[in-house]
């Protein structure tokens, strides 16, 4: 037989010859890593140092652990994947050092810290191809969480939600029967002032529960759709915890005002911020049973009556 006569099995515009399974290029993902870590060192030690002074960003030491260890459990499943490099990788690597030169020109700290994690993405994508990168689409996801959201927004978000706390506190502590007086952040009771300052916002709860609803939703359930109502049911379970804790504290300050200060105000926030991750798991529980309900019914709707047969009422109905 001719051998040109034989047609090909490769499909049009394919790249690189696929890994065997169980492979990987060890000295590709090395080089890469250490060229990632190299160029991007100063920025990583800044953004560490913010970790570690900047109490709405001490999550972020658990997001690489955290995504580590996601990856982790699922390597089997990942050695088991074909690996074909993809060059569209490199390109987004290189969109990411451009990404990285413009707010390095600008000062600008969300632009370059982002392009860190882009480059991360497009290194998975390059080395191990779509396939891989698909499967570790939401690890990769979470290390936007280890970077801090850009200070104009930040700002913004902050000085609209210490008012709304400040709102439904006033009026929670005046159904209470205790006089209180607002003016935009500041509450006047009897006995002192009260300034809902940025670190009351509730940004920090925020922040944080957000990054918990991701990673409890993980492990704890399969429902995609669950796992977003999940995610936004943080937000308004963060912003009513903080104001149940702007309200304690009013409540308190007229028992002892030193109570509205100090250490058993931080105790409080801790155990605010403890009740609303109970407050999102009463919302998953809520949640899986009306998933629960929504699959019996199309489980049931999904048999019809057999024509010219007897109504049969399900059990229980």
């Amino acid at each position: 037989m001719n051998p040109a006569a034989v047609p090909s099995t490769v499909p049009p515009g394919a790249g690189a010859n696929p890994s065997p399974v169980g492979s990987f290029r060890w000295p590709i993902l090395a080089w890469v890593g250490l060229l990632l870590a190299i160029s991007y060192a100063p920025i990583l030690y800044a953004l560490v140092m913010q970790w570690s002074t900047d109490d709405d960003m001490g999550h972020g030491f658990f997001v690489p652990a955290i995504a580590a260890y996601i990856i982790w459990q699922e390597r089997a499943k990942l050695f088991a994947i074909e690996r074909q490099p993809n060059w569209w990788g490199l390109a987004i690597m290189l969109w990411a050092g451009f990404q990285l030169f413009i707010a390095t020109l600008g000062a600008e700290l969300f632009l370059s810290r982002t392009a860190f994690v882009i480059s991360v993405i497009g290194a998975v994508l390059f080395i191990g191809g779509s396939k891989l990168t698909k499967a570790l689409a939401f690890p990769l996801f979470l290390l936007f969480f280890m970077v801090p959201i850009p200070a104009v927004i930040y700002t913004q978000i902050t000085f609209r939600l210490q008012l709304l706390a400040s709102r439904v506190a006033e009026a929670t502590i005046d159904i209470l029967g205790v006089p209180v007086i607002r003016t935009g952040n500041v509450l006047e009771l009897a006995s002192q002032k009260l300034n809902v300052v940025e670190a009351c916002s509730g940004i920090r709860s925020l922040l944080t529960l957000t990054f918990l609803s991701l990673v409890y939703g993980y492990f704890a359930e399969k429902r995609t759709w669950v796992r977003v109502a999940l995610f936004f049911s943080t937000i308004p379970i963060a912003i009513a915890a903080n104001a149940g804790r702007v309200t304690m504290t009013g409540l308190v300050s007229e028992i002892n005002p030193e109570l509205a200060e100090g250490v058993f105000h931080e105790a409080q926030g801790g155990v605010i911020f403890m009740v609303g991750f109970a407050l999102l798991a009463v919302v998953h529980q809520i949640l899986i049973r009306i998933a629960v309900r929504l699959e019996k019914g199309g489980a049931t709707g999904s048999h019809p009556r057999q024509e010219g047969g007897p109504d049969v009422n399900p059990v229980g109905a």
